[in-house]
């Protein structure tokens, strides 16, 4: 969810940053610490693994009491509760989203506890590498299983989040049967909404009415990175410039970004993205083979497509399109050029895609 934040400042409203009118400061951490052997870079394609951690600091007890999560002490600490990576294009003129189900069966490597302990590695759900090692473990684990080299590393907390949505002045949906989530506490009937930055808070955490679990939550927040994209890219946004720059302000506040991901970068990357459209965008769940797999005492995991998601990640790792293009043979009688075949296996949709239309 809060990666949505991210996803926008990274693939769309970064462009903003050229202007030199943004005075928001990003926190940084040290997210690369400790890591050796890592995967070796194939083309300059940028990843970005992006993390929504569900710290509560930022909230206003008004806000906590919307959210019903309780209170920032009753949940200290930070959690992993979403994780995307965004695949920037060597070009620069084109991205893919991916989403990672946080409940992915995962080989956390070995690694040192908060007393300093020695921890073997073992089976468990990637979203277990963050809590237990914060980012440098989470993306030793991410790399060890994708064999794709993660660049810059950014968290989004839920105060952010909201802010960015409410910069925007809410964000459009659209749901296509009622919803009333036990958990998130949203209730809303099919059809449009536009939703502030609390209920678009809910409606990204939604995961208990339709019986889809994270698969179900994965697909909602895919629809709500496109309705940021069209948003912040449309006409009412890119042209005016306090709502531009509000925006741009809340995104870069939300988040935390690695140490060496600095402000020339960002305006670097924002002149060569001018040219990047909702279209160029293209949304996905890594391939997943079974929904639910237990396995060395991990229950009610989710297991990558052993064939399918190393594709994915090694089309990534070089660059290639996620979607082919296949012209077909000629027949002895056709008198003109047949439209080539889209093959697209791993299911993408693009930013540009309105589920309200």
């Amino acid at each position: 969810m809060r990666i949505i934040s991210l996803a926008t400042l990274a693939v769309s409203a970064i462009s903003a940053l050229a202007f030199g009118t943004v005075s928001a400061s990003i926190e940084k951490i040290d997210a690369f610490t400790g890591l050796n052997n890592r995967p070796e870079k194939a083309s300059s394609a940028i990843n970005y693994l992006i993390v929504g951690s569900d710290t509560r600091e930022g909230l206003s007890k008004a806000e906590l009491k919307a959210l019903r999560v309780g209170s920032v002490k009753s949940a200290a600490g930070k959690r992993s509760d979403t994780m995307m990576l965004i695949h920037i294009s060597k070009a620069r003129d084109k991205a893919v989203i991916v989403s990672i189900p946080r409940d992915s069966f995962a080989l956390i490597p070995e690694h040192k506890n908060n007393q300093g302990k020695l921890i073997p590695a073992a089976y468990s759900k990637i979203n277990s590498a963050y809590n237990w090692g914060g980012a440098p473990l989470l993306i030793e684990a991410f790399e060890n299983m994708s064999d794709l080299k993660i660049d810059h590393y950014v968290e989004v907390n839920f105060a952010g989040f909201a802010d960015v949505v409410d910069s925007l002045g809410g964000i459009q949906v659209c749901t296509k049967k009622d919803i009333n989530d036990s958990k998130s506490h949203l209730v809303l009937p099919a059809g449009v909404h536009t939703l502030n930055g609390i209920d678009s808070l809910k409606f990204v955490r939604t995961r208990e009415f339709d019986g889809l679990g994270d698969i179900g939550r994965m697909q909602r927040q895919q629809q709500f990175v496109s309705a940021v994209l069209r948003k912040a890219t449309s006409a009412g946004v890119l042209l005016n410039p306090v709502t531009m720059v509000n925006f741009v302000n809340s995104s870069l506040s939300a988040v935390t970004t690695d140490s060496g991901l600095k402000s020339d970068d960002l305006i670097t990357l924002a002149r060569q993205m001018k040219s990047l459209s909702t279209s160029k965008v293209r949304t996905l769940t890594v391939p997943l083979s079974d929904l639910y797999y237990n396995s060395n005492g991990v229950t009610a995991s989710v297991l990558w497509d052993p064939v399918l998601a190393p594709e994915l990640w090694q089309r990534l790792k070089e660059d290639r399109a996620v979607i082919d293009e296949v012209t077909p043979s000629p027949s002895p009688s056709a008198t003109s050029t047949a439209a080539p075949i889209i093959v697209d296996k791993f299911k993408t949709k693009t930013a540009a895609d309105d589920p309200c239309k």
